[in-house]
């Protein structure tokens, strides 16, 4: 990402919207950093309530610094994919057959009613509906049968509107374009924060189960002889001052690797493995916005079921 930013201010050109602020299938436009502004204040701030707008002005950007640009921190909501997917939408004079159908056919609970690509009119829900219902309305047209739509901007910062899709089990996300751009439910940010909780949770049990399979082998002078060389004014009392790479660092050693009792498994392959996640640790401590590699992701994932397997044998 550093090198792209580079690049990109080395040609004085800039992203709209910031590359690295939406998601990697988002259409972006390249911008000329030296060309005077247009001036044009964006007419559709107001339209957006002011509680879930985001922090900047349109559009996330980069900021200057020493020796090249840096990302603007703040977790977008436009990096998520169903923010960059247009939803699925009745129109005012739609009726509740259509409404219902498409709800059941896509697994929907709730649609937004639409009048071309900007103008929300309101929402139809099993909820709206059932509640239409009850009140002893007899219309089968959806206008009929609406509530109040929640939207926020595609630049809103995704921990900001957390409470607000909770609320309502979904937001609407409204572009630099003014146009909906998406709609974003409690599912999905369930899944965003499973891809992105799911490694932090894969490399500390790896490092958990590499712990338990050294304890006990080793004395506290072994240990601290294996420490990073860069590092050998840290105290190393105990297996939890060790990193990843300092264990792969003492199981190279095939006297070391013989202590573990580890007669079914090959030690170069093992220790090959473990350098594999460790760099992968590293990846994942800082903080990868659109979670890793499908490809890194497997490969934790398998190490991690590996040493469940070789924990299972060893309590049997």
């Amino acid at each position: 990402m550093q090198d792209i930013r580079e690049a990109l201010a080395e040609l004085n050109v800039e992203t709209q919207p910031d590359f690295d602020a939406v998601n990697i299938d988002s259409e972006i436009s390249f911008i000329s950093t030296t060309s005077e502004g247009s001036g044009e204040t964006d007419k559709f701030a107001e339209s957006i309530p002011s509680d879930a707008t985001g922090e900047t002005d349109g559009h996330p950007t980069s900021q200057a610094f020493v020796g090249g640009t840096v990302a603007d921190p703040t977790h977008r909501i436009s990096r998520l994919a169903s923010a960059n997917k247009a939803p699925i939408r009745v129109n005012l004079d739609s009726t509740l057959q259509e409404a219902v159908s498409l709800m059941m056919l896509h697994d929907l609970s709730k649609l937004p009613v639409m009048q071309g690509d900007r103008d929300v009119k309101g929402m139809v829900s099993w909820y709206s509906i059932g509640f239409g219902k009850l009140a002893e309305c007899r219309s089968n047209v959806v206008r009929d049968y609406m509530e109040q739509p929640q939207e926020i901007r595609a630049d809103a910062s995704l921990f900001e509107v957390i409470p607000l899709i909770v609320k309502h089990q979904y937001v609407l996300v409204r572009d630099s374009q003014a146009k909906i751009s998406g709609m974003v439910t409690t599912s999905d940010l369930s899944e965003q924060f499973g891809q992105l909780g799911e490694p932090f949770l894969l490399v500390g049990e790896v490092e958990n189960h590499i712990r338990k399979l050294v304890v006990g082998k080793f004395t506290a002078d072994e240990l601290a002889n294996h420490r990073a060389p860069s590092d050998e004014q840290r105290e190393v009392e105990n297996l939890e001052d060790l990193t990843l790479g300092e264990y792969k660092r003492l199981l190279e050693n095939p006297v070391h690797w013989n202590r573990l009792g580890l007669v079914v498994l090959d030690r170069k392959k093992f220790v090959e493995q473990l350098e594999n996640v460790r760099q992968i640790r590293n990846r994942v401590m800082h903080f990868e916005p659109d979670g890793l590699e499908t490809e890194d992701l497997e490969t934790l994932r398998r190490f991690t079921e590996l040493l469940r397997k070789l924990q299972r044998l060893d309590e049997t």
